[in-house]
């Protein structure tokens, strides 16, 4: 096995048990945003996740699912109008909640980074490569001048920008949309954080230089020993990148599990959905994207499982009774009263 497959392979489960205090630890978070003339609505419910040192999870769900609403969560960005409901979330131990803005703007960056989906809408476009991730230093690290060019241009050596010397004085119009993305990577890696979220980073890219991204962010992740949110909705992606996965939906985890066991075994009716989303067959498309006459899209249950609606297993009990997230193996979380089973 080449060096290139070992890397994209993950970390051995084993290794991940190991950790005995979770880097970041979610416990029953909800978080609400108002509606106009109506009643605020819950986009994040019930939400408990665990993230090991060193671990890669893989966050999958259609648009609209929490997705991007978690990880703004995380990092304390949600939006003006929300807000958390009830729910803790522990970085390292801290409580996230407890802390005010100007140690939140100490965490953010040091130690939490993110990277978006729209490098150019992150990048400032009247400022330089160079003077865009020196900000970062200057601010978290108190480097002088000196210093701060020589980790830049180390930092865009580890991102394999080409040419780093040039690139250090580019804008960002003069890079093309893989180039900025690995500057917005270098951004995130510039503190050597010890948790990034990847919100989606990689959807604008074409198939190669999106190989090329996730290669470099997996290779940096093993070698800084650093956790990784990795939220796509190309659940494909997760298959090869990923040490576990987790899927969404309506705001809800619905199955959790490492990465061979979910695929070797799915057992929420959703995620078989979802995996039928990438197959090559036309009618389970058509299904997927509510094309199927026999099946009209009604919204999620407003008492029982929010699946209710869409699910080809639904029995009277999924509309009167929300269900738990049950471990129905190893390490396998599943939200379902009725779980496909083989």
């Amino acid at each position: 096995m080449g060096a290139t497959a070992a890397v994209m392979r993950g970390t051995p489960a084993h290794e991940l048990e190991r950790a005995a205090t979770p880097l970041l630890s979610i416990e029953d978070l909800w978080v609400a945003i108002p509606r106009y003339k109506l009643e605020s609505q819950q986009v994040l419910r019930r939400i408990d996740l665990e993230m090991a040192p060193g671990e890669v999870l893989g966050l999958v769900g259609e648009s609209g699912s929490g997705k991007t609403m978690l990880a703004r969560s995380i990092m304390r960005l949600i939006p003006a109008s929300g807000w958390i409901e009830r729910g803790r979330i522990r970085f390292g131990g801290q409580d996230l909640a407890a802390l005010n803005e100007e140690e939140l703007r100490k965490l953010r960056g040091r130690d939490i980074a993110m990277i978006i989906s729209n490098p150019r809408g992150e990048l400032d476009p009247l400022q330089t490569v160079g003077q865009q991730i020196g900000n970062i230093l200057r601010y978290h690290m108190r480097m002088d001048r000196t210093a701060i060019r020589a980790r830049v241009l180390d930092l865009l050596r580890q991102v394999s920008i080409p040419d780093p010397e040039r690139r250090l004085n580019a804008y960002p119009h003069e890079l093309s949309g893989g180039m900025a993305q690995r500057v917005v990577m270098a951004i995130a890696l510039a503190c050597s954080p010890k948790f990034i979220i990847s919100d989606d980073a990689t959807s604008g890219l074409d198939v190669t230089v999106q190989a090329q991204v996730l290669e470099l962010m997996r290779k940096l992740v093993v070698e800084r020993g650093t956790s990784l949110l990795f939220i796509t909705r190309d659940i494909g992606i997760t298959a090869h990148f990923c040490d576990r996965v987790a899927v969404i939906y309506a705001g809800e985890i619905v199955e959790l599990a490492a990465r061979d066991e979910f695929f070797e075994n799915p057992q929420h009716p959703y995620t078989l959905l979802l995996l039928a989303a990438f197959s090559h067959n036309e009618r389970l498309r058509r299904y997927w994207l509510g094309e199927d006459e026999t099946r009209k899209e009604m919204g999620p249950s407003p008492t029982g499982c929010p699946f209710a609606n869409r699910c080809v297993r639904v029995q009277p009990r999924c509309r009167s009774e929300h269900p738990s997230l049950r471990e129905l193996a190893s390490r396998h979380f599943v939200r379902c009263h009725f779980p496909v089973e083989r």
